[in-house]
Parts: structure tokens; sequence; C-alpha cells
């Protein structure tokens, strides 16, 4: 069961009352304070904007400036490309000339090496005749020799030594 309250009685009524009473005494002195507040945020506002157009005004100009100095930079490297250009068909044609030279001189370096290689294949197919024709002898000689013949040999081998050592 709800309880009807008087209209002096209700608490919310004289929280309504005690606000209009502040705002009253107080709502001049806050309205102040806000314009003021507002005063001072709309002088910051229009220093920034002056601040602005300031360096606005500075980056104008040093566009100006960096747009003169591309048109120099641009000029600049047209003469770099065309020194560069020069300079590679100068460099071309000596690397032409330091090939042609090089070429010739590993033509002949390598017809050297054939010469060498020629000469060390006949030297080893020599020494593999000589070997061939040693083991060739040897084996013919120990087929054709007995114990006797070859202890004889072996004799007359060690005296042979003796003699030439003494």
């Amino acid at each position: 069961m709800e309880h009807e309250v008087g209209f002096f009685a209700n608490p919310h009524t004289w929280v309504n009352i005690g606000g209009l009473i502040f705002l009253a005494f107080a709502g001049p002195k806050i309205w102040k304070a806000l314009a003021q507040m507002l005063d001072q945020r709309a002088i910051k506002i229009k220093a920034d904007l002056d601040e602005a157009q300031k360096l606005k005004d500075e980056a104008q100009a040093l566009l100006g400036e960096y747009q003169r100095k591309q048109k120099d930079a641009l000029k600049e490297a047209a003469e770099i490309i065309e020194t560069a250009k020069a300079v590679a068909e100068r460099q071309a044609k000596d690397a032409a000339a330091n090939l042609e030279a090089a070429l010739a001189r590993r033509e002949k370096l390598a017809l050297e090496k054939i010469t060498q290689a020629e000469a060390a294949a006949i030297a080893e197919v020599r020494r593999e005749a000589v070997d061939v024709a040693a083991v060739a002898a040897r084996k013919l000689i120990t087929a054709s020799l007995n114990d006797a013949r070859a202890n004889a040999l072996v004799d007359a081998a060690i005296k042979d030594v003796n003699q030439r050592l003494h």
C-alpha cells in the first residue's frame, strides 16, 4: 500500500527548491565563469589559426624554394646522365679492346698448355711403354731362369756390388 505524502512533505520537492535557490545565487557566477572560459578558448583558437596561417605561408615559401631546387637538381641530373653516357661509351670501347687483348693472351696460354699437355702425354706414354717392357722382360727372364741359374746370377750380383762399394 502506498502512502501519499503532501507536496511539502515530499523530499523531491525540497531538493528541487534547493536546486532552484542554488541556481539563483550561483547561476550568474557559473555563467560568468563559463563565458570567460569560452572567451579564453576562442582567443586560443584565434592564436592557433594565426599560427597555422603563418606556418602555411612559410610552407608555401619553402615549397617554392624546393621546387626551384628540384628544377636545378633535374637539370644537374640530366647533365650527370649525359656525362655518364659518354663515360660508359668510352669504357665500353676500352673494355672491348681489353677483352680482345685478354682473349688473345688466353688463346696463347691455352695453346701453350695444349703443347705442354701433349709433351706430358708423350712422356707418360713412354714411361708406360718402359714399364710394360720391364714387366714383360721380368716375366720372360723369370720364365726362362731355373733355380740354379738364378742363384748364380744373385751370387754374381752380390760380388759385383761388393766390388763397386769397395
